[in-house]
């Protein structure tokens, strides 16, 4: 089997003020008009966000071949649901504007 790693204090910690960070972004974000590129933005960090839990806080980094092509894949899996959200969002001429 694979041996334990022990991970540093610090390195968690750093980790975690990069989460405050890119939450702070996520908030500030929220706030800003970016026109059609709102939903791309805020995906963008919440991806860069997953994958610093999953590659530190899940111990990824550190685990074997076969963990590493099963979290690809996850996230494989990940960009083919949200490109096909996208598409269908993108095709769509006739979105109804709601009653004031």
């Amino acid at each position: 089997m694979s041996e334990n790693h022990v991970v540093p204090l610090s390195l968690h910690l750093k980790v975690f003020a990069a989460l405050i960070v890119l939450t702070g972004l996520t908030v500030l974000v929220a706030f800003a008009d970016f026109g059609r590129m709102n939903d791309v933005v805020a995906i963008t960090i919440a991806v860069t966000k997953a994958s610093l839990v999953v590659l530190y806080f899940m111990h990824v980094r550190w685990s074997g071949k076969l963990v590493w092509v099963f979290a690809a894949a996850g996230f494989l899996w990940l960009g083919i649901l949200l490109s096909i959200t996208f598409a269908d969002v993108v095709s769509r001429d006739w979105i109804p504007e709601l009653p004031m």
